[in-house]
């Protein structure tokens, strides 16, 4: 495990590595253009792909970026990846973007890792749990356009301070990195968008789960993820119960 950890690590920083030079080397012209997403994608798949299929032969890939196989659904172990999570936020030379590597074997996530270029760090399963603190006001990482209808609600009953950021990884790290406290999303995922991100949140001792309170199950038939909580373990039972709240709103 802690060999698949390192590996974890060393592709994430890698492909966001590649990343970072693809950006540099594109020029300010063919910043925000549809050719540099696409080019950012096809790169880092291509370096994920190329560096698993020779360490882990025998090891199931499930990727935003390649073809899906029934092969991982009897595969014991299976690398589940973003390379490029945030192709807006690459493509705009910002830096709230990320690269996701997460490995999941018999059903639980067992190593993940997080690049997060644009400031030169990797979160990962080999990071320390922290010891994590009641917050005051709550902190909550939401879209860069606008919150989702059920989070802005969140948001209204938690008179939470609204921190809005890019990638679905970048805001993940967030949480784990202390500069906000919870992120909800309910708008539609899959399991490549936080896989590797509820690998190392897990990890370090924070709290995650589906909008409804159910676990967040990897490797299923259908890669539709649509959402999630990451949160403080402080906060968890009362960001759960106005979720709880909210829901029977609708449903009623």
């Amino acid at each position: 495990m802690a060999d698949d950890t390192a590996i974890a690590g060393a592709l994430a920083r890698g492909a966001g590595e590649l990343l970072l030079r693809v950006r540099a080397d594109a020029g300010p012209q063919r910043i925000g253009t549809a050719g540099l997403k696409d080019e950012g994608d096809r790169r880092a798949q291509e370096f994920l792909a190329r560096e698993l299929a020779t360490r882990f032969p025998d090891d199931a890939v499930l990727s935003e970026e390649a073809a899906d196989s029934d092969r991982r659904l009897t595969s014991d172990r299976v690398w589940i990846i973003d390379p490029l999570d945030g192709t807006r936020e690459f493509s705009e030379g910002r830096h709230d973007w990320a690269v996701h590597v997460a490995l999941w074997e018999r059903g639980e996530l067992t190593a993940g890792a997080v690049a997060l270029p644009g400031l030169d760090t990797v979160l990962s399963t080999a990071d320390p749990a922290t010891p994590w603190a009641a917050p005051g006001r709550v902190r909550l990482a939401v879209s860069r356009s606008r919150p989702t209808p059920l989070v802005q609600r969140l948001a209204d009953q938690l008179d939470a301070e609204l921190v809005p950021m890019g990638s679905a990884g970048y805001k993940v790290g967030a949480v784990v990195r202390g500069e906000v406290d919870a992120y909800v999303h309910s708008g539609g995922q899959y399991q490549w968008d936080s896989a590797a991100p509820v690998a190392v949140a897990r990890h370090v001792g924070l709290f995650t789960s589906r909008v409804d309170g159910s676990p967040l199950v990897y490797n299923g038939p259908d890669v539709y993820l649509p959402d999630l909580v990451v949160c403080n373990p402080h906060v968890s039972q009362q960001i759960l119960r106005r979720l709880d709240s909210l829901l029977e709103e609708d449903r009623s």
